[in-house]
């Protein structure tokens, strides 16, 4: 039924509350509602508004629109205080929110009116009773609240009895309510109190305790932020404990999120009650750029500071055209994060910094930069930056030189192109061949890191090039410094790799590749360097194992490798991309160009260079390294890789990652092994985050793993229902071959298990992909979609599917089984026995979908493989037993004499099932009286 008020318009409010009422009594709320608005705005009748109101406060009811239904009712009630249905509605709408005590007064009202009415006395009771319940929970909260402060306050409560209340504490506070009765009891100043004893446990559940109950709801967090201050939760977070600055980090960002929305929960009318928060947000923004300059801020509290900058500053959704957090942050802080992208660790008064906060500080650059959406902005950001670094330049302070120096180093790994600019000011260049020449060890560190990061981009840095390579080797040949060495060298390493893995591009002579690789693994199997110099032997490696020469040397050094994945695992998590590059060369997991026979000749013909692969690139070198690198432990390093911070994670790093897990999974035989050492758990991460080739090479991965192991093994709990999204990623058609074929083997491991996991994998919407790859001109496509169908049909909603008109889903299946390949045979039959035993409805409709059914269900039962009968024969009991005329019609045909022969057979172990299935027939058919019994 159409809407009539679109076709013409009703000038009477009388006929549209009718035409309401109309569509009220079909259902059809969404009408009825606009049909009582349309007459609200022409009636100036009071009585009928009364009703109007009303009758659309039913209408919102049913369609579970509390709030509106008692904003309707109340206004039915202004004009008519005894109007007993508006004020039963209105005690409905209540109750469905939570507003008890309001819901109990108007049911109240109602009873009063009509003292018999058993429906109203039937609510009253229950309401009554409710109330009750909820006063005495309250109470014991309030009494339980009361308690667990008293244990945490109280002097001579012992440890265990401390840390069960602390604990309970921060549960409760995850509860609304329990948020709100802690919120009442003068949660806010006991917290205070327990964050004054200066006890790291005590702090910790107080923070908790905040963090659970600005959880989702704006009014609460921001009442929270303005009594405890934002200065004092900065003071918190810059405290030297790594727990306290992570959880107060995120007590910060529970609180930014519930202040600017971004965490969605239903909190009834609330919303209208709050003022604009984007003035705390601003003051939360200010605060968190003054603690990065702040020699009293702990290197934890800095590093979450800048995290939290990372994390909301810059758009999570690029086509958002604000990006004023981003302007106001540069504009605001821009140089306090250059200062501490410029510190020096091995001067005396820098601050306080972790091993991970300068790279952190140069990501956030990077994440801003890349926030700018026009040149006049970005040219801004890189004027602030050029004034920045040569307003340190002074003749007489060498410090502020060095400083202004790491700072481009810091720009060189973050927005690269400013950074490189920087690099070729006048000054500048003259400066890093100064500190190179300088004797003492830090200028000769700074110049040679900078002259490092400043050769990264190879078209870009042919200036470096011309300038850098002499002097890195006039170090490398004089220094007698350790450190100073392996950086020079990495320099060279950076420089001499341009070739990338083609074999005739070789920078340095024959055989010096490999003689500086040898060098790199010596210094990184040396325990008696320091972390931070061993790092960058990983460096080196990083592009030195482009040759393929140095990666198979690399991979049987045993100790070299358990030496790189044990740095992977120390605090210092600055290393995770090289070594995640190391490991993509070794395991040659990058893109690799395809050459085509065709442009060889052409190139040599016209003299132009051919890349060429090199013997040890070759597939069964590859392989070998990767059984090195598993028996080597990779797989505990990559989980441990996995589990860092996610502003050092950054998403270039999983997609490697995600290549080299992909790379390990190749042989099956491998992928026990991952397993075993929590391989499968750590990819779940990489297949949800990252670049979209790193999530679909880690769900690739996924596929192969969860094919070919048990998946409550490789994902324990509840990560198998989080492997299902990535897996049906994979059948897109934009995905090549193997991608969906993988993953379609993978979904029907997980189908065979349980309910749950079927219904997840519908909700996912995988079916109408499946479906479409039965239709696949690839065998194993085919069959593998057809397999995991054959697993899916235990759920209603695809028996439902096979069940509705108007699709060839059931012609399909049945012409399945007339195919030559076995295993797509045993596939089809057995998703048309399942069916045809689950609804009635489709043994009928099998009969008229193909005129060809019965031969087909015949040459099923005439098969030579027992199971493929087997199938054949239940799929024939459930027609038989479905309805008498279907029976007839196979007895009557060539059928009755297929299932004699079989019934007749002697037991036989092997072929067991096949022959019981057809004596059932038989049986079933004798029932019917359609056959006599044979003697």
């Amino acid at each position: 039924m159409g809407r009539k008020h679109s076709v013409y318009k009703m000038e009477d409010p009388i006929q549209l509350k009718d035409e309401g009422n109309t569509y009220f009594q079909a259902n059809d709320y969404e009408n009825a509602i606009q049909s009582y608005t349309n007459a609200l705005k022409l009636s100036k009748d009071k009585k009928l508004l009364g009703i109007l109101y009303r009758n659309r406060a039913a209408c919102y009811l049913k369609k579970e629109n509390y709030a509106q239904a008692a904003s309707d009712a109340s206004r039915a009630i202004d004009i008519d205080a005894s109007d007993i249905k508006a004020l039963y509605r209105r005690c409905q709408a209540l109750e469905k929110v939570g507003k008890l005590d309001q819901a109990f007064k108007d049911v109240q009202r109602c009873a009063t009116i009509e003292p018999k009415n058993q429906t109203f006395l039937e609510t009253l009771r229950r309401l009554g009773s409710e109330i009750q319940e909820k006063l005495k929970v309250q109470f014991s909260t309030d009494s339980r609240v009361k308690q667990m402060f008293e244990i945490l306050l109280g002097e001579e409560t012992d440890k265990e009895k401390r840390e069960k209340a602390a604990n309970n504490l921060i549960v409760l506070a995850r509860e609304d309510a329990g948020a709100e009765r802690i919120f009442q009891n003068n949660g806010i100043n006991l917290l205070m109190e327990l964050i004054k004893t200066k006890n790291p446990e005590m702090i910790l559940a107080a923070i908790r305790t905040f963090s659970g109950m600005c959880t989702g709801h704006k009014a609460r967090a921001t009442a929270i932020l303005h009594l405890i201050g934002i200065e004092k939760i900065c003071s918190i977070m810059a405290i030297d404990h790594e727990e306290i600055a992570l959880a107060t980090c995120n007590l910060f960002q529970t609180i930014c999120d519930s202040l600017s929305g971004e965490d969605k929960k239903e909190h009834g009318n609330e919303e209208a009650l709050v003022l604009d928060t984007t003035k705390d947000l601003k003051a939360i923004l200010l605060a968190l750029l003054e603690m990065l300059i702040s020699q009293k801020v702990s290197s934890h509290g800095r590093d979450q500071a800048l995290n939290l900058l990372s994390k909301n500053v810059p758009r999570t959704d690029v086509r958002s055209p604000d990006n004023s957090k981003t302007l106001f942050t540069i504009d605001h802080g821009l140089k306090k994060i250059l200062k501490v992208a410029g510190q020096l660790v091995d001067l005396p008064d820098h601050l306080p910094m972790t091993e991970n906060t300068q790279l952190i500080a140069s990501i956030l650059l990077n994440k801003l930069y890349d926030d700018l959406r026009c040149d006049p902005e970005r040219d801004n950001f890189r004027v602030t930056c050029e004034e920045y670094v040569t307003g340190k330049f002074d003749p007489n302070n060498m410090e502020k030189n060095l400083h202004a120096i790491q700072t481009v180093s810091g720009l060189l790994q973050g927005p690269f192109d400013v950074g490189n600019k920087i690099a070729g000011l006048t000054g500048v260049m003259e400066m890093m061949v100064a500190l190179c020449g300088s004797d003492r060890e830090i200028d000769q560190l700074v110049a040679v890191e900078a002259l490092i990061h400043a050769s990264t981009k190879m078209s870009k840095a042919t200036f470096i090039i011309t300038n850098g390579v002499s002097l890195l080797k006039d170090i490398y040949k004089k220094t007698k410094n350790e450190k100073i060495k392996i950086r020079a060298l990495v320099g060279l390493c950076k420089l001499g790799s341009a070739g990338g893995d083609d074999y005739a591009l070789r920078q340095f002579a024959e055989g010096s590749t490999e003689k500086l690789a040898k060098q790199c693994r010596k210094w990184l199997c040396n325990p008696n360097i320091d972390v931070r110099t061993r790092k960058w032997a990983v460096e080196g490696l990083a592009y030195l194992t482009m040759d393929a020469d140095v990666k198979d040397d690399f991979v049987e050094d045993e100790p070299a490798l358990q030496a790189m994945f044990e740095l992977t695992k120390s605090t210092d998590k600055t290393i995770l991309y090289a070594v995640a590059s190391t490991l993509v060369n070794c395991t040659n997991s990058y893109d690799k160009k395809e050459i085509m026979p065709e442009l060889v000749q052409l190139a040599k013909f016209s003299k132009q260079h051919v890349p060429e692969q090199h013997p040890k690139d070759k597939k069964d070198f590859i392989e070998k390294r990767v059984k090195r690198l598993l028996k080597a432990g990779v797989i505990s390093a990559l989980t441990c890789m996995v589990k860092a911070d996610s502003a050092i994670l950054t998403d270039p790093t999983k997609e490697l990652l995600a290549r080299v897990f992909l790379a390990l999974s190749e042989d099956p035989k491998d992928r026990g092994i991952i397993v075993a050492q929590g391989g499968g758990k750590a990819l779940i991460p990489l297949a949800l985050e990252g670049t979209e080739l790193g999530k679909t090479r880690a769900s690739h991965a996924l596929a192969k793993i969860a094919a070919t192991s048990n998946p409550e093994i490789a994902f324990p709990g509840e990560r198998i229902y989080e492997v299902i999204r990535p897996l049906v990623s994979l059948l897109s058609t934009d995905k090549d071959g193997l991608q969906n074929f993988d993953s379609l083997l993978a979904l029907t491991n997980l189908s065979g298990m349980t309910e749950k996991l079927r219904l997840k994998i519908l909700k996912e919407k995988a079916l109408p992909e499946i479906e479409n790859y039965m239709f696949e001109d690839h065998e194993q496509i085919r069959q593998a979609a057809t397999e995991c169908m054959c697993n899916l049909v235990l759920c209603k909603d695809v028996q439902e599917n096979y069940m509705a008109d108007g699709n060839d889903k059931l012609k399909l299946l049945v012409l399945l089984c007339a195919e030559d390949d076995v295993k797509l045979q045993i596939a089809a039959a057995g998703a048309l026995a399942m069916l045809t035993a689950a609804q009635k409805k489709l043994c009928t409709k099998l009969t008229t979908v193909t005129t060809q059914w019965l031969e087909i269900l015949q040459r099923l039962c005439l098969h030579d493989r027992p199971e493929i009968q087997h199938r054949g024969f239940v799929i024939v009991y459930n027609m038989i037993t479905a309805d008498k005329d279907l029976a007839k019609t196979l007895i009557e045909s060539e059928m009755l004499e297929i299932l004699s022969v079989i019934g007749k057979q002697p037991d036989n172990p092997k072929r067991q099932p096949m022959i019981d299935a057809a004596r059932s027939c038989l049986v079933a058919a004798m029932d019917y009286g359609l056959i006599k019994p044979f003697s």
